[in-house]
């Protein structure tokens, strides 16, 4: 074996790509947000304050956790958290307190960053989290002015951005000593009812950006919107993706029809991602038109129908289909169309663009096993759990070496995700035998919701299963039985789970059953109560 030299080798990370573009593209417009404007110059520069301040303030591989809807302040954090030394946390902005308690003190987060509208969620928790040590409030001056408890946050974010004028102004250099070291926690909705911190490295999310730069054709003239939520995957690594383009980020709080359309229009917006839903939202907005120039929309979280991408096809944007998991940074396979599409009918060609797809350029072929990890027969009709391995699948799940030693069982990540293999080589999924439900791109663990649903002290059992839903892919429907005697309504329980779970976690139909179907050994049979509907 030869040595390596320090000639011939690098440690990778994504804080190569903003020391990059913030060094060959100053002046280009890097960050949009309302009447907000940086350059590539002022997204290094505010970078490297946060990083100095937060360098002071912790130790190499604290966790700093960001509650926050997709603002300038997540996207810096993205690099400025990693070049201070930290692990990034970006928690869901739509989790209910218990929630967020939970994956704070699990991964023992010692600085907390919390968007002004979402510091009502962090107050009744914040007495119960014993390893952070600060709380700081992040303003936004696109949105009024919100109440904010008192004695919540510790400080502000100007006010923390200060203190870096007390510091040694010397910039701390874009690089790690080991590329394995965890930049990111992503914390998954939990299929067993609490979620899992899936541990993403430098050089995991240095590879996957770059897989999203090709698949998604980015350039310096991209201007990307933010309809995924950062928080998701790391926004399928999409902060350093961009950035290592030199493209444009047009940050947007929520997805709303109007603000979309007013950013594709008025901003010359280029690329985005999303859940089927946004394509529904675009689709289906009364803004909605023709575009007389390219647009790209990349979909993951459920299989997008073909009729929404026909219709998308129809207003002149491309779908791009990928599939993935929190544990494979996001998109792990892409369904690449042939050439031979283009002749094909709309409705046929959808159907082939709703596939799964081949393994990005970044990954390696996903696979189809049954249960002793043979290939089944790429027939289209055999199904097999859909298994992946390679850069862009995780270090492992935080604290938690038992569910990661079974995720790897065999040498490959198992998805528990059910599908088939075409014979063309493309993944096709169809069943998710964690039954984990997908709504609007988020997953929902079906235990978790059943858990917070037998809370409710009149309930005796209950089975939480997804539906289709046109608007959201699917959502959850509760069929519970009841004590002996007991009696409440839909609305009832509807209001009890709200309060330990995010609303969009939360069945909007409770269905009362004398008894729940059952296998002999006493397993609730899921599938039925799917097939009944």
């Amino acid at each position: 074996m030869p040595v390596i030299s320090p000639a011939s080798h690098s440690q990778l990370s994504p804080l190569r790509f903003l020391e990059r573009s913030s060094s060959v593209f100053p002046d280009r417009t890097a960050v949009v947000h309302g009447d907000r404007r940086y350059t590539y110059a002022d997204l290094g520069e505010q970078t490297q304050r946060l990083a100095r301040v937060l360098r002071s303030r912790i130790r190499p591989g604290d966790r700093v956790a960001f509650l926050a809807p997709n603002v300038p302040e997540l996207l810096i954090a993205h690099f400025a958290v990693p070049l201070a030394g930290g692990v990034l946390v970006a928690l869901n902005s739509r989790l209910a307190p218990p929630e967020i308690e939970y994956i704070l003190n699990h991964c023992q987060a010692s600085i907390l960053f919390v968007d002004s509208e979402l510091m009502t969620t962090v107050a009744p928790i914040a007495g119960s989290l014993p390893s952070v040590t600060e709380i700081v409030e992040v303003p936004d001056p696109t949105v009024a002015a919100v109440e904010v408890p008192a004695g919540v946050a510790t400080t502000t974010y100007p006010e923390l951005l200060a203190r870096a004028d007390d510091l040694d102004p010397a910039p701390l250099p874009w690089a790690v000593e080991d590329e394995r070291t965890v930049i990111s926690l992503n914390y998954t909705s939990g299929t067993t009812g609490k979620p899992k911190g899936v541990m993403y490295t430098h050089r995991g999310a240095y590879l996957a950006a770059l897989g999203m730069v090709v698949h998604n054709g980015f350039d310096g003239g991209t201007t990307y919107l933010w309809t995924l939520p950062m928080f998701h995957c790391n926004g399928w690594c999409t902060p350093w993706a961009v950035t290592a383009a030199g493209g444009t980020h047009v940050a947007l709080r929520a997805v709303r029809a109007d603000a979309v359309w007013s950013a594709i229009d008025d901003l010359g917006v280029t690329h985005m991602c999303g859940a089927p839903t946004v394509c529904t939202t675009i689709v289906n907005a009364p803004q909605a038109h023709a575009l007389d120039r390219p647009l790209r929309i990349t979909t993951a979280g459920a299989p997008p129908s073909p009729t929404i991408i026909a219709q998308l096809s129809e207003l002149g944007i491309t779908v791009l289909h990928v599939y993935g998991l929190t544990e494979s940074y996001g998109p792990y396979t892409i369904c690449e169309p042939q050439e031979s599409w283009a002749d094909l009918p709309a409705a046929e060609r959808a159907r082939l663009l709703s596939r799964q797809g081949v393994g990005m350029v970044q990954a390696e072929a996903a696979r189809v096993v049954d249960l002793e990890m043979r290939d089944v027969p790429a027939d289209a009709v055999t199904m097999g759990e859909i298994v992946l391995r390679g850069n862009n699948v995780m270090a492992g799940y935080y604290e938690d070496p038992e569910a990661t030693e079974k995720a790897f069982a065999g040498g490959w990540f198992h998805t528990g995700d059910l599908g088939v293999m075409h014979p063309d080589g493309y993944v096709q999924l169809l069943d998710r035998a964690k039954d984990v439900i997908i709504s609007g791109g988020e997953n929902i663990s079906s235990v978790e919701v059943e858990q917070a649903v037998v809370a409710h002290p009149q309930v005796l059992e209950a089975a939480v299963v997804g539906v289709p839903d046109e608007k959201w892919g699917e959502r959850p429907v509760a069929y519970v039985t009841l004590r002996d005697g007991a009696s409440v309504t839909g609305e009832e329980l509807i209001a009890h789970t709200r309060t330990l779970l995010a609303g969009y976690k939360v069945p909007r139909e409770f269905v009362v059953l004398e008894e729940l179907p059952k296998t002999s050994t006493g397993k609730i049979l899921k599938f039925e109560l799917r097939e009944g509907r």
